[in-house]
């Protein structure tokens, strides 16, 4: 039978890229020893402030963060909290990647689909070279909408030019996935123990 899903939108902050569980599993969870800024302190003074705006391109990371790390009272420069948190919040699930090889090889085509501003994006596919892994990204940023929002599947729809029922979302957010269902994609909330290769598979008609 033809296949019905051409295009897997992958998510990647707990999908693809592990440590965002716990607590003890996040990025920030040794900011204090490390760089001296209680995590809870830069949870509250930028992205729980300032993050939307970013994430979504309207201000920049760098300017964002430096007023957030300047309320604090940090002597941290902004480009090496940016350095840490980027190589902290890197840790690629091998089975995830060897699942999008196998999905790739079947056929399909595997999109990063995920709320990033433009510089960690660019870092995932360059630094992280999953430029190699995947076949393209759509990221908050670049759309102008993050997930769960209607806009953002929009824009995902007008670079993949797709029809809705052509895409498949995994992402380990139940929101995010009701949003792209609610547009007619195909979704599936991820959790740890799945198998990326099967779940995909099994949603063919």
């Amino acid at each position: 039978m033809a296949k019905v899903i051409s295009h897997v939108m992958l998510d990647v902050d707990g999908v693809l890229i592990a440590g965002h569980g716990t607590k003890d599993e996040r990025w920030i969870h040794r900011l204090k020893e490390d760089l001296g800024i209680e995590p809870e302190d830069l949870v509250r003074a930028f992205f729980a402030k300032g993050w939307k705006k970013v994430v979504t391109g309207e201000d920049a990371l760098e300017p964002a963060l430096a007023k957030s790390l300047d309320e604090l009272g940090s002597t941290i420069e902004v480009g090496t909290l940016i350095d840490y948190w980027f190589e902290k919040d890197a840790r690629l699930v091998a089975s995830v990647v060897q699942d999008t090889q196998r999905l790739r090889e079947a056929g399909f085509k595997v999109i990063l689909t995920t709320n990033q501003e433009h510089r960690r994006a660019a870092y995932l596919m360059t630094e992280l070279k999953l430029s190699t892994v995947v076949d393209g990204i759509v990221y908050s940023a670049q759309a102008g909408a993050q997930k769960p929002d209607r806009a953002f599947f929009e824009y995902a729809m007008r670079q993949t030019g797709e029809a809705p029922k052509a895409h498949l979302l995994v992402d380990d957010h139940a929101a995010n996935v009701d949003g792209a269902r609610q547009i007619g994609w195909h979704g599936q909330v991820w959790a740890s123990d799945m198998d990326l290769f099967a779940t995909v598979t099994n949603f063919q008609g």
